[in-house]
């Protein structure tokens, strides 16, 4: 028994200091429209710690000269902080080396890179691609390009009516004409947290390819690629505490190394004439052109916070988060929650009687509350579920019950002014 009581404190104290990292994002300390910012749109953006701030601040004014070109000392230690921050990532994730950490502008690049460079080495016209019904458009459209180019069929996995992935249906649609499967870890849209172990499973079966996009899931939870055996796993800097412009794609290297770059320029060359051009050597091969090496900085640094933070203690807050909400919410009259998954991230999809999403987005704005609202580049899953658009409140975890408690003061109020 004290054993079990001895855990429970050690997590109630780290629970503790998570509600305590709220004074870390210097953001949240101003008001809008007179009142205190309440912060409920991180699925869209995180706001990010003084840390991260002030990393990118000092690189800009002492260290900003370009990376593995220069002997200079400022270009010494603009490269060493660029790799150092890949270091980061690469233990972070659990990669294998760092040549499988691509930087990119972010998971939306991150799934491009993926789709140009792998789909037209490997994709003809008998091969199929799976995709699922709750992706966000990044990880449809680039697919949709590349099978209009080989001539490869692109196929959808259904959603049940709770907002889960239909699974049986997933079943279905593997074949050995199934060359990629690309599935979202977290739904942007509903909150879904995806079963990838069993998807990832089918897959191999089918002997596919997986890639999977992470945008939502690193501000929530570790990410072990290794663990999880995917082939590829994209992910954004500004979802995860870090600066805008920035991402990572994180890839086997056996696989990387096959494809062919894509994009050509400076960096990711060897020797270049106008007979031929080798290529450089990863991950540079995927990295034309001058970086983002102050948003690789940054986001480094925040690799460094989340490193700190008790992700178990962070669950449970999230967790709360999103019970409270959902528990006061339904209480509202003409309530109505888009996406019910058993399993979750503390994400709030909803619609209010016949209010439009903009209107309800508008009045919580002037009572100072920051959500999200649209088909948050989701139309498959508005489409699914009959709607235009939601509002969509996301917790991170500098959110607190006071914050929810706005919220429905800011929903009560347009039903006030709706009646």
């Amino acid at each position: 028994m004290s054993s079990v009581l001895e855990s429970q404190n050690t997590l109630s104290h780290a629970h503790a200091d998570i509600l305590a990292l709220r004074k870390d994002f210097p953001a949240l300390q101003q008001d809008v429209y007179e009142k205190p910012l309440v912060y409920l749109d991180s699925a869209a953006s995180t706001q990010r710690p003084q840390a991260v701030i002030d990393a990118v601040v000092t690189h800009e004014r002492t260290n900003h000269a370009n990376v593995h070109r220069g002997v200079h000392q400022l270009s010494q230690r603009s490269t060493e902080a660029y790799e150092g921050a890949r270091e980061k990532i690469r233990a972070y994730i659990n990669a294998g080396s760092c040549e499988e950490i691509i930087f990119t502008s972010g998971t939306t690049e991150s799934i491009n890179l993926v789709a140009a460079s792998l789909g037209k080495s490997r994709l003809t016209d008998s091969d199929e691609v799976v995709v699922t019904w709750m992706e966000h458009h990044s990880n449809i459209v680039p697919w949709q390009l590349i099978c209009e180019q080989t001539g490869a069929q692109l196929l959808a996995v259904p959603m049940t009516p709770d907002g889960e992935l239909d699974l049986d249906e997933y079943d279905q649609l593997l074949s050995d004409r199934t060359k990629i499967v690309a599935v979202g870890h977290v739904s942007n849209a509903l909150g879904t947290i995806n079963p990838l172990e069993q998807i990832i499973a089918k897959a191999r079966d089918a002997d596919a390819l997986i890639i999977i996009d992470g945008a939502q899931a690193t501000p929530h939870f570790r990410i072990d690629v290794q663990a999880l055996d995917c082939d590829f796993y994209a992910f954004s800097g500004h979802k995860m505490f870090g600066p805008t412009g920035i991402g990572v794609l994180y890839g086997k290297s056996s696989l990387l190394d096959a494809m062919p770059p894509y994009q050509g320029g400076g960096e990711m060359i060897l020797t270049v004439s106008f007979k031929e051009t080798l290529y450089n050597t990863l991950p540079y091969k995927f990295e034309a052109g001058t970086p983002n090496i102050s948003g690789a900085v940054g986001l480094g640094a925040a690799i460094d916070y989340l490193s700190d933070i008790n992700f178990e203690a962070l669950a449970q807050h999230e967790s709360d988060l999103l019970s409270y909400a959902t528990t006061e919410f339904i209480k509202l009259p003409g309530a109505r929650i888009i996406g019910t998954a058993k399993d979750k991230a503390s994400v709030l999809s909803f619609t209010l009687g016949d209010i439009h999403a903009h209107d309800l987005g508008t009045i919580v704005d002037r009572e100072g509350v920051a959500i999200r609202t649209g088909h948050h580049c989701a139309m498959p899953v508005m489409e699914h579920f009959q709607v235009a658009a939601t509002g969509r409140a996301s917790f991170a975890l500098y959110n607190n019950r006071d914050d929810v408690d706005r919220l429905i003061l800011g929903l009560q109020r347009a039903l006030e002014l709706f009646a």
